[in-house]
């Protein structure tokens, strides 16, 4: 405001901005408080929910202490009806399929569906879907639980999901590839959630690799690669050398030996040679022969 108008002036010059701007203020203020009033009705008709919510929890809850599933499923159904939104509701649909797995297993994996595809909370989708995917496996349905832990971003849930497509490879009868997702779940992010000492008895227990055991088979089923076999071909070859020179006309001129002896001959005669060994015939010179 100029500092040369008298004092007169100024106060009118405020009233005429009052005049034009005032209930532009007035309303902005009001609004304002209005929002904010509206704000703290929607906080307390949250909270109203969430108690109410927690309140069918709790009778979910008792339902199953006693045994009593179908009141349990009722109670589920309402919590999804009036309180889809609420993380009771996930929970309570944990609980049911729980519950269930004693009974009825597809029942348990619907209930677990359920909540995997429904609920706002990431990790908990991903925690129904990890018990799913375990209770396909148990229906001998290994493939789709594979399918099922296909998840693009498991996060801190990583090794758990690795460790139970090890468990369904395991089901296959897929060894290498169980072997794998153990050994990823033992790196992957995570790995503190898993038990390291039971996943090293799983990984164990598949044994060597496929690989190894092919190699050591061949080895066993080509002796002429193993050193005793190439020790005794030479020992072999060196005595049939010795008894052919023996036998030949241009060897030591001794007569062949007979084709056939007496009994008591027979009876006391030595055992045969191992292979790859010399008889003492076979290891005379051709000088001794003679």
């Amino acid at each position: 405001m100029d500092e040369f108008l008298s004092e007169k002036e100024q106060i009118e010059r405020l009233r005429d901005w009052w005049r034009e701007n005032g209930w532009f203020l007035v309303g902005g203020v009001a609004l304002g408080a209005l929002a904010l009033f509206g704000w703290h009705q929607y906080q307390r008709y949250l909270d109203n929910r969430s108690v109410h919510a927690e309140a069918l929890y709790g009778q979910v809850r008792d339902a199953l202490g006693d045994n009593d599933r179908d009141s349990a499923a009722k109670l589920v159904e309402q919590l999804r009806d009036e309180y889809g939104s609420s993380p009771y509701t996930d929970q309570a649909g944990l609980l049911l399929a729980r519950a269930y797995l004693v009974t009825d297993t597809s029942k348990a994996a619907d209930e677990l569906r359920y909540v995997m595809d429904h609920t706002r909370d990431h990790e908990l989708g991903l925690i129904a879907r990890l018990r799913l995917a375990r209770v396909l496996i148990y229906e001998k349905k290994e493939q789709a639980a594979l399918d099922l832990l296909a998840v693009d971003e498991p996060g801190e849930f990583a090794a758990q999901i690795d460790e139970v497509r090890g468990d369904a490879y395991v089901a296959l009868g897929e060894a290498d590839a169980a072997r794998t997702a153990y050994a990823s779940a033992l790196t992957a992010p995570g790995a503190d959630w898993v038990n390291r000492n039971f996943l090293q008895m799983k990984i164990d227990a598949l044994g060597p690799p496929e690989k190894a055991e092919s190699a050591a088979g061949s080895e066993t089923a080509n002796p002429e690669q193993s050193p005793a076999g190439g020790a005794g071909e030479p020992g072999a070859a060196g005595a049939g050398a010795g008894a052919t020179g023996a036998g030949e006309p241009g060897g030591a001129g001794a007569s062949p030996a007979p084709q056939s002896a007496a009994p008591g001959a027979q009876q006391n005669a030595a055992p045969p040679a191992q292979p790859g060994a010399a008889s003492p015939e076979q290891q005379q010179s051709p000088g001794s022969a003679k």
